[in-house]
């Protein structure tokens, strides 16, 4: 898969940049935000059939960030953006691949329902998904182990009939 704007790139995974994605997801301004994977894990998804597993590339061809989307063989034509990770915060990347994600879901594919979860301290992140149209469906209380305790996901999601629409 490529997909491209003026100013990134996403293109499928490869095994050589599993050392990329593993440092992204365990770097400190990502990881207490996002979970984590094995390179076990990563490995396996770049063949599996339900998932697409992609890397984002700055217009120098630099890999910027990842995103995974699992999904997609679900008969209830739901798809999880299960991860992104960006590295390059503050240039619009996270914006604008949530926007060409989107609209390479709900044109190529099937899928009614484009949903994913964010945790609860995450503002941030929460104003991205609402600017494109992702709606709040609820809170999973405390769901989520971590170091200091526990964190909440929000649910948030986008209907096949919304998208566009704004």
């Amino acid at each position: 898969m490529l997909l491209q704007s003026d100013i990134i790139d996403v293109r499928s995974t490869a095994a050589e940049d599993l050392d990329f994605v593993l440092a992204a997801e365990r770097d400190g301004l990502n990881s207490r935000y996002v979970g984590k994977w094995s390179r076990e894990q990563h490995a396996g998804a770049l063949s599996d059939k339900d998932t697409v597993h992609l890397i984002v590339l700055n217009k120098a061809g630099e890999r910027a960030g990842y995103v995974i989307l699992t999904g997609l063989q679900d008969p209830n034509l739901t798809v999880c953006i299960k991860r992104i990770v960006i590295q390059a915060k503050g240039r619009g990347y996270g914006t604008r691949l949530l926007a060409m994600l989107s609209s390479w879901v709900f044109t190529y594919t099937d899928t009614h329902r484009l949903w994913l979860d964010v945790k609860d301290h995450n503002a941030r992140a929460q104003h991205v998904y609402a600017k494109a149209g992702f709606k709040p469906e609820g809170t999973l209380r405390e769901c989520v182990r971590t170091e200091d305790g526990f964190d909440s996901l929000m649910i948030m999601s986008i209907l096949r009939q919304e998208y566009g629409n704004g």
